[in-house]
């Protein structure tokens, strides 16, 4: 099969190439690969971080269809439609027993510790296979593993409530745009700091720029300032995410791509009981909440582009001329 691979960390490194098709173990599905959606992992995956196998296969979100199924699995069926979860847990640690499969103590990452979806085929274990509704598209449907989970798993986590007003930072980026609509499915009031007007087609209530985030998010909430905030940037906002906190109010991370050093005012935390979470991807629960919620959820499409040109997709996730996701058509 074909696939975009790399024997050593470097973008300079991955190519496409044949690579051997996976075998189907009696546990696992055979999953002919549609698309994938690009996230910033799949470019640090490349870059910098230790995986397994070398060589190595990135991808951790990617759709597909289903070409053979392995004997111990039921449920999914040749032909099917399908998704992952892309949490890799061994369901007998106290993490994965009290339902937290994201933060198992022995667990990884499809696409970091094994091979991912940037290729022709993939075989998963199929407790992490899925069908995928009818209503979703390709793209939809690759924004599901990391990006779209992470939105929901991050609101839940944080209680987001009815009414309560919650602030994106970020929010035209990939994880972005799927938390304004999520907590607008929250029953949320939400507001996009961003400087892309297409996020009012999210139904978002407000859009704002960063240079006017805190006078606008005082004059919308009465002085009150936000609930729930969300900085998924990292560093070079967190002063400023951090100033539209409300009492009793909570920041959640989950985002490094701007630095990864933050200095808190340890006054204004505690004087405000302020709560800070940090939140990584989303569990099981999660996901099948999330598949029937986000049927009509819509995604902000970039570019397509072809597994080919798999290092121009990952390249261009730092390019200032993006605007929405990136995938790969495979």
């Amino acid at each position: 099969m074909k696939a975009l691979v790399f024997d050593k960390n470097g973008l300079q490194n991955l190519k496409l190439t044949d690579y051997q098709d996976p075998e189907t173990k009696p546990n696992e599905v055979l999953i002919r690969v549609k698309m994938a959606g690009v996230n910033p992992i799949d470019y640090y995956t490349v870059e910098r971080l230790k995986v397994k196998p070398i060589p190595h296969i990135p991808g951790v979100e990617f759709v597909g269809e289903v070409v053979k199924v392995g004997g111990y699995v039921k449920n999914i069926d040749v032909g099917d439609r399908v998704t992952i979860y892309g949490k890799i847990f061994d369901g007998t640690c106290d993490m994965c027993m009290s339902g937290y499969e994201t933060v198992c103590r022995n667990g990884g990452r499809i696409g970091v510790d094994v091979n991912g979806g940037m290729a022709e085929y993939i075989a998963v274990e199929g407790k992490y296979v899925f069908k995928l509704p009818k209503e979703y598209s390709w793209e939809l449907g690759s924004s599901l593993t990391v990006t779209a989970l992470t939105a929901y798993h991050a609101l839940k986590e944080a209680e987001l409530r009815p009414s309560q007003t919650l602030v994106v930072f970020g929010a035209s980026g990939n994880t972005g745009q799927f938390l304004v609509q999520l907590g607008k499915k929250f029953g949320a009031k939400v507001i996009a700091v961003s400087r892309k007007n297409w996020l009012k087609e999210l139904g978002v209530d407000l859009v704002v720029d960063y240079s006017e985030v805190e006078e606008k998010v005082k004059e919308f909430t009465n002085g009150k300032m936000a609930d729930v905030v969300v900085n998924s940037l990292g560093e070079q906002f967190w002063d400023k995410s951090f100033s539209v906190v409300g009492v009793r109010g909570k920041l959640v991370t989950f985002g490094t791509l701007l630095g990864a050093n933050a200095k808190i005012d340890l006054s204004q935390l505690y004087s405000k009981h302020i709560s800070i979470l940090g939140v990584n991807r989303g569990n099981r629960k999660d996901f099948v909440e999330l598949l029937d919620l986000c049927k009509d959820c819509k995604v902000k499409t970039w570019k397509v582009f072809k597994l080919e040109e798999g290092r121009e997709a990952l390249e261009g996730l730092f390019s200032k001329e993006r605007d929405g996701r990136i995938f790969i058509s495979i």
